[in-house]
């Protein structure tokens, strides 16, 4: 059984077409360990202790630390320190909120936009995506989750909107990447993809647009249900 090669995530983060730094490792190792409760809200983030369990210095934590506080996961304290915080239900609601109109916009606009090579590779990599659900690759599929979604950013071929698009995912990343562990959610987003997928290569703006928003829509939901477990 094969799939397309998925590129790892060490060498390029979504949308930026720039390697991934030391920091955003960082982040996205704390912030998979405060999403998980391996790191409980009121949690103390020491630089010095954090730079010597990951072998760096203290840049790249302090970049990690104030990364996370644009998220609401790091309460940053002036001359204190930073501790594990939960961002408040509103804020994430906002956040949530904005995220699903820019990728709504993205993905009417990539249904006007594409290319036709660019359409073929969303389709190829949606397939991929299918057998990677099917073979119950959370790690892999997540990863190629990245990948789907900066490929209907370019499609909008909006330069302005992908960069609103890229810094708003930035802040959402540790919540959307968590909702995946919730109880049979890599099966729903696949059908939430199809969606999406199947009105971007009809040309369908007003359908990509709203079958964008609702699967945006039910990452939150995916991610509040996953909050609860933990």
């Amino acid at each position: 059984m094969s799939v397309l090669p998925i590129r790892p995530s060490d060498s390029r983060p979504s949308g930026t077409g720039r390697r991934v730094t030391r920091a955003e490792e960082l982040r996205l190792q704390l912030a998979d360990e405060i999403t998980r409760g391996k790191l409980p809200p009121g949690t103390t983030l020491d630089e010095t202790l954090l730079a010597a369990r990951f072998g760096v210095s203290r840049t790249p934590v302090r970049e990690a630390i104030r990364e996370l506080a644009a998220s609401g996961l790091v309460d940053s304290r002036p001359h204190r320190g930073a501790i594990v915080a939960r961002p408040s239900v509103e804020r994430l609601q906002n956040m949530f909120d904005v995220m699903a109109e820019l990728e709504a916009l993205c993905a009417g606009l990539s249904a006007l936009q594409m290319t036709p090579t660019e359409r073929r590779r969303l389709e190829e990599l949606h397939a991929a995506m299918g057998e990677l659900m099917r073979l119950g690759d959370f790690a892999a599929y997540r990863e190629a989750n990245e990948q789907f979604h900066a490929s209907i950013y370019a499609g909008s071929h909006n330069d302005y909107l992908i960069e609103l698009t890229v810094g708003t995912r930035r802040r959402l990343s540790p919540f959307r990447r968590a909702q995946f562990r919730a109880l049979g959610r890599l099966a729903l987003s696949h059908i939430e993809h199809e969606r999406v997928v199947t009105a971007i290569l009809r040309g369908d703006r007003d359908g990509a647009a709203q079958s964008m928003r609702s699967h945006i829509a039910i990452v939150h939901d995916a991610y509040e249900q996953y909050a609860q477990t933990i």
